[in-house]
């Protein structure tokens, strides 16, 4: 039996590396001639760069950039072995698992650091950039970005902007005579599994603000920040069609990689299954595993499990669904999974569970496999 083990992240607890490994022990224990395939997976979010270096050989580089509140950390981006194509994550300069919980800011957050990391990776020689934009602390949209790259924002009297969404109010003007000229000819992709627009209620500051630390009186004055923004630029001629599905992503970035650099988004967890080399393990795969921290009904929207089940059908391989907790109905889900599986044993405090994260993880990989032993039925 030849079994492949792709899981995204358990977020706040195990990085996807480490969640396939604990599956396949589980497995390794029960099904000890069973051949086991580990493809840590991601969709643009945090943990994506090691699962795409893990798969494709790529190289990092490490680059000093500020952090979402402008501190001085050093992270790092991949360059693939073709020295053409890198791989940026956004989560690694601009992350909000960088950030404790005191510090989250979202009216003072920049993506400043992801553009240096796109701007790095351009010295190091790329042409294709793919930019993974999950798991940002911001929502500024990606004006700290821009300004990564030359773009200068003004205000009135012909200051700068300071960094953050909330500054964004005061813009009146962008000069763009400084932006990075190898832009122009840079073919950019957008990971990314988010399909809401920049502004309004299911906008950047309205759906993420309040993951980010936003109050509802945050995510008015961002979202109206965020609105004058798009307006600006549109004045200038920098950006035509606005509001397009998935602008809101990344508190915006989307919006400004899209709309003035020119990318194309694309779904996060179908990019990295095929920078990985997904389809191809499946040709040869009896069984698919996959799992998240938590399923639920965001997931059918487009979320890495069922992107893999659904790819997992066309090659005619069923698809297991391992997830530390799955919310509310499950009968959407089996109409993309063979089965369904929690890890989470009882109801507890969520400190305790994420402490038993990994032993639950394993005691029910080995229930599955065990389950694989049994005499078929018929």
């Amino acid at each position: 039996m030849h079994i492949v083990i792709a899981a995204d992240s358990y977020k706040g607890c195990m990085r996807s590396d480490d969640v396939c490994a604990v599956i396949a022990a589980g497995f390794a224990a029960e099904l000890p001639t069973a051949e086991l395939c580990c493809v840590p997976m991601g969709d643009g979010g945090e943990g994506t760069l090691a699962a795409v270096v893990a798969a494709t050989g790529a190289t990092l580089r490490s680059v000093p950039v500020l952090d979402p509140l402008g501190r001085g950390i050093t992270a790092q981006f991949a360059m693939m072995p073709d020295g053409r194509r890198a791989f940026v994550e956004m989560a690694a300069a601009s992350g909000i698992e960088l950030l404790r919980a005191a510090e989250l800011d979202p009216l003072r957050a920049t993506s400043y650091g992801t553009g240096q990391l796109i701007r790095a990776a351009m010295d190091a020689g790329a042409k294709e950039i793919v930019v993974g934009i999950g798991g940002s602390a911001t929502v500024d949209g990606g004006a700290g970005l821009l300004q990564a790259l030359g773009y200068r924002l003004l205000d009135a009297d012909g200051r700068e902007l300071p960094h953050g969404g909330a500054a964004l109010a005061c813009l009146a003007a962008i000069d763009s005579g400084g932006c990075d000229k190898r832009l122009r000819a840079l073919r950019l992709q957008v990971a990314c599994d988010v399909t809401n627009p920049l502004t309004g209620p299911r906008g950047a500051a309205a759906v993420f603000g309040p993951q980010k630390g936003a109050t509802p009186a945050m995510v008015a004055e961002l979202d109206a920040a965020l609105t004058h923004w798009a307006a600006v630029l549109q004045a200038q001629g920098l950006a035509k069609d606005l509001d397009q599905p998935g602008d809101g992503a990344a508190g915006g970035v989307g919006f400004v990689l899209r709309a003035i650099a020119g990318a194309d988004m694309r779904s996060g967890a179908r990019m990295v299954a095929e920078l990985v080399g997904l389809p191809e393990k499946l040709r040869r795969a009896d069984l698919l595993i996959t799992g998240e921290g938590r399923t639920d009904r965001q997931s059918l929207d487009g979320k890495l499990p069922v992107v893999l089940a659904d790819l997992a059908r066309a090659a005619g391989v069923p698809c297991v669904l391992l997830s530390g907790a799955i919310e509310g109905d499950q009968e959407p889900l089996r109409a993309h999974f063979a089965a369904c599986f929690s890890t989470v044993p009882a109801v507890m405090p969520l400190d305790e569970v994420l402490a038993q994260a990994r032993q639950s993880l394993y005691d029910q990989s080995r229930a599955i496999a065990a389950m694989l032993r049994l005499p078929h039925p018929y």
